[in-house]
């Protein structure tokens, strides 16, 4: 059974940092694709990064570039997103979610493209930066 699980969100005061984590289980991680994304209240889900073919492609959106680092424990079978600033417009609940197309998916889905097609999706861990 497929499953990706996340943590690490919570409360941070602005210039604040949080690394959250995507426990995957059912599938080998380098066979996937795998991403982030955020959905702010009223607002449509955005991809924010990815990383596919084993670590070797990765992509950000503008507004996170050298704020945000996403990684890959093979070992553990858990993607890491290291996120560092943070601004309250940061704050929404985060997903990670998983495809099998790999890195066609990925730059797709950074452009927020072919959501409803993704394969697999965690259930979120919400993220809030305010003072």
């Amino acid at each position: 059974q497929v499953q990706l699980v996340e943590s690490g969100g919570g409360l941070v005061q602005p210039g604040g940092s949080l690394r959250l984590s995507c426990v995957v289980s059912g599938f080998t991680l380098d066979d996937y694709g795998i991403g982030w994304f955020r959905q702010a209240p009223g607002k449509k889900r955005e991809g924010i990064s990815c990383i596919a073919d084993g670590g070797l492609h990765k992509y950000y959106i503008d507004s996170v570039k050298g704020r945000f680092t996403i990684s890959r424990d093979n070992a553990n079978s858990t993607v890491y997103l290291q996120m560092n600033s943070l601004e309250p417009e940061d704050t929404a609940v985060y997903y990670c979610a998983a495809d099998l197309d790999g890195d066609n998916w990925c730059m797709a889905a950074i452009e927020g493209i072919r959501l409803d097609e993704t394969d697999y999706w965690g259930r979120g861990t919400q993220v809030t930066v305010s003072s």
